[in-house]
């Protein structure tokens, strides 16, 4: 097996000092950090990505299931909408499909051999993270520019919303654990495989709808200021 990108699964007492110090992926998050310097959003999201890779969280996700699906979150539901609000689309590209391509994205990294798999090797890892991210960015630049579709805009939220929510109520109620990279450290955090499973599948079904129901806020706002002010003229 490969070196998992944050290293080995840490134990709980030494958790707080595994930050990720990856220069290449400084530097990374240095150069998005320039290009989005005028754009408070944008370095939002990046404080998000450094949560998410440079931080002790990095190292959890490789312990814990449950970490990994906060990671994910953080990617597809928190950074990319951000991101997408810094760098909006002209216009509304194929909403729909964008809506198909990062969900299938999102369900297939988390099918247990793919998952496993990005795990063991580092490769496969980025594949994961870049697929998730940029499909998810896609996603949210597409819905954010179907402006002059506020309907369209709730409804497609609200289904990325439930989509991940089905997943994470397969992962809640799966009959036993799913995935192998999570096999055994979970019980030096006092879970159980299952139960870490059971944790991840509640947050992606529960907390991780913050994002979309702001989002969806955002966009009534939006339409509701844009027809007051058509009914002012």
């Amino acid at each position: 097996m490969d070196t998992i990108y944050c290293g080995p699964a840490p134990l709980p007492a030494e958790l707080w000092v595994r930050w990720n110090l990856d220069p290449v992926l400084l530097v990374t998050l240095g150069l998005l950090t320039f290009l989005v310097r005028r754009e408070p959003t944008g370095l939002l999201a990046v404080v998000v990505m450094f949560v998410a890779f440079v931080s002790p969280l990095c190292a959890l996700s490789s312990a814990l299931f449950s970490a990994r699906v906060v990671h994910h979150v953080l990617l597809v539901a928190t950074a990319a909408p951000l991101l997408a609000w810094a760098w909006p689309a002209a216009k509304s590209d194929r909403v729909w499909l964008s809506f198909a391509v990062s969900t299938l994205t999102l369900w297939v990294w988390h099918h247990p051999v793919a998952y496993d798999h990005a795990l063991a090797n580092v490769v496969v890892y980025w594949l994961m993270q870049i697929t998730l991210l940029g499909s998810a960015l896609w996603f949210w630049k597409s819905v954010f520019a179907a402006r002059e579709a506020p309907f369209l805009q709730l409804v497609v939220i609200v289904a990325a919303f439930a989509q991940m929510g089905m997943l994470g109520a397969v992962l809640t109620f799966a009959p036993h654990a799913l995935y192998a990279a999570h096999a055994l450290v979970p019980f030096d955090w006092g879970l159980t495989p299952l139960a870490d499973q059971q944790l991840g599948g509640l947050i992606m079904w529960v907390p991780a709808g913050i994002p979309y129901a702001v989002a969806a806020a955002l966009m009534a706002r939006q339409s509701w200021s844009r027809l007051r002010d058509l009914s002012a003229c």
